[in-house]
């Protein structure tokens, strides 16, 4: 019978560089392990975690990252979206009268709110279309290499999903507060009073967001 002598240390993890090549894959660069506390909150907005763990792993395999390219792009485009929804209602408001003399929203400040929603939302549209592009044409390599070079472009790259976020939030927030002042400027009761039930309900609203995005950002820390 012959007898096999393995060499002590054989595993069957593979070739030393190939257990190399897999270990420098799985390791985090040095740009990422210790970020900033406004770098983890973007991040969290960004990709759903305050760290870069599970996103550096997802660019080590083609198909990963193009399901992460493509919930990126999914997000990109319901931005796109309700900006779009919400430039057109301001449109609406900023070029007609209101059809009702209990609800002016023509005054100087509704109406200044609703201007600066149309452009919110206009540059929500832009600032979205412009990083669907930009998503839509990298690859892995090029990501890696913004994420490995850290500084601007670490946040470039985080900013190129927060931002058209961030604007078509605002917009809506101008627009529901132009509604809000008209509402409370009016001078029927029943207009009055459904202005503070919807607002009312925009603050609890506000707060279970608020409680739900502090309740995920604790529980990924963890």
């Amino acid at each position: 019978m012959a007898l096999h002598y393995f060499p002590e240390g054989f595993t069957s993890n593979g070739t030393p560089d190939e257990r190399t090549l897999r270990d420098g894959e799985q390791a985090l660069p040095e740009s990422l392990c210790r970020t900033s506390f406004t770098t983890r909150v973007l991040c969290f907005f960004a990709l759903g975690r305050p760290d870069f763990k599970d996103h550096w792993e997802s660019l080590q395999c083609v198909d990963a990252f193009e399901t992460v390219r493509g919930k990126l792009c999914s997000i990109l485009t319901n931005t796109i979206t309700a900006a779009s929804l919400l430039l057109a209602t301001s449109g609406v408001f900023v070029t007609t009268g209101s059809p009702v003399p209990y609800f002016d929203y023509s005054s100087p400040a509704p109406y200044f709110l609703l201007f600066i929603s149309l452009m919110l939302a206009m540059i929500a549209m832009l600032t979205s279309g412009l990083s669907m592009i930009r998503w839509l044409h990298t690859d892995r390599q090029w990501a890696q290499e913004q994420l490995k070079s850290g500084g601007y472009s670490l946040l470039s790259y985080l900013l190129s999903i927060v931002i058209p976020m961030s604007f078509a939030g605002w917009s809506l927030n101008c627009f529901i507060f132009a509604m809000v002042i008209t509402g409370f400027h009016s001078q029927n009761t029943v207009c009055r009073t459904l202005t503070a039930l919807w607002l009312v309900i925009y603050v609890v609203i506000i707060g279970l967001i608020l409680i739900e995005f502090t309740r995920k950002y604790r529980k990924s820390l963890n």
